[in-house]
C-alpha cells in the first residue's frame, strides 16, 4: 500500500478518535445503573445518556470545571464523582443547595423548614430509627453539623448506616456544595452519611434512558429481559 495513503488513513482515524474522546469528555456520556438506590425512578439495568456540559466543561485529569451553563436545581437528578470511592460515579437526586438547611424527621425531609413534596420517594422498611443524638440546642446542632462534615456518620452506630437514616439534622449545606439523596430512601448511601457533595464533583445531568433490561431475568428469551416500556424515557422530567 502507498505510504502516503497509509499516513492519510491513520490521520483520519486519529481525528475520529479525538472527536469521540472530546464528545465523551465534554458533551455526552453513557452510564448504567448498578444499584437500587434510585428505585423506582431509575432501576438496576437502566442505561442513561447524560449531558456532561451543563455544569461546566471539565479540564481533563482535574476536578476543575469552566463555563457552566446552569447550576443544579433542587429535586434534579445529578451524576457526580463519589467522594468516598475514587473512580466511581453516582446518580442521586439533589435535595438542597448551598446555604439551605436540611432536616429529616421520621423519614420526612424538610428544606429551610418546609416539608419537601417528593412523589418520587419510596420507603420499603417500615422501621423508623430514632435520632442518633439530640439537636435541640444551638450547641447540639453545631456538634451534629461538625460530625456530619467530618464524616462521622459514614459507618454510624449499632453497626451500620441506619443511625441517621430516618432522623437527621438539622444541618446547613456549605456554599459550593449540594445535598443529595437516593429516591429509595431506606436503601441509599447518600449525603446523610458521606456529607455534602462539592459542585466541582458534578459530572452531568441524565437526559434519557436509551436502553433497559432486567438483570434478574434469564437471558432467554431476550425480548422478555428488555424493559421495552422504559426505552427513551426522559430522565430529566422524572
Amino acid at each position: 500500500m502507498d505510504r502516503r495513503k497509509v499516513i492519510a488513513e491513520i490521520r483520519s482515524w486519529l481525528w475520529v478518535i479525538l472527536v469521540v474522546l472530546a464528545l465523551r469528555e465534554w458533551v455526552v456520556q453513557a452510564y448504567h445503573i448498578p444499584s437500587s438506590s434510585m428505585e423506582d425512578t431509575l432501576l438496576v439495568g437502566d442505561f442513561l445518556l447524560a449531558a456532561k456540559f451543563v455544569y461546566g466543561l471539565s479540564i481533563p485529569f482535574t476536578d476543575t470545571r469552566v463555563l457552566p451553563l446552569k447550576k443544579p436545581h433542587r429535586q434534579e437528578i445529578v451524576i457526580f464523582s463519589s467522594i468516598t470511592e475514587k473512580g466511581k460515579d453516582l446518580v442521586k437526586r439533589c435535595i438542597a443547595l448551598g446555604g439551605d438547611t436540611v432536616q429529616i424527621v421520621n423519614k420526612v425531609v424538610y428544606v429551610n423548614g418546609k416539608r419537601l413534596d417528593e412523589p418520587y420517594v419510596v420507603h420499603r422498611d417500615p422501621n423508623i430509627y430514632p435520632p442518633l443524638m439530640p439537636t435541640k440546642t444551638e450547641l447540639e446542632r453545631q456538634i451534629f453539623q461538625e460530625n456530619w462534615l467530618n464524616g462521622e456518620f459514614m459507618e454510624g452506630v449499632n453497626g451500620g448506616l441506619p443511625s441517621v437514616r430516618d432522623n437527621f439534622g438539622p444541618v446547613v449545606v456549605p456554599e459550593g456544595h449540594i445535598f443529595v439523596m437516593g429516591d429509595n430512601r431506606d436503601n441509599s448511601f447518600d449525603s446523610r452519611f458521606f456529607g455534602p457533595v462539592p459542585l466541582k464533583k458534578l459530572k452531568g445531568m441524565p437526559l434519557i434512558i436509551y436502553f433497559s433490561w432486567d438483570p434478574y431475568r434469564p437471558l432467554w428469551p431476550i425480548w422478555k429481559k428488555i424493559r421495552w416500556s422504559r426505552l427513551f424515557k426522559l430522565v430529566f422530567l422524572m
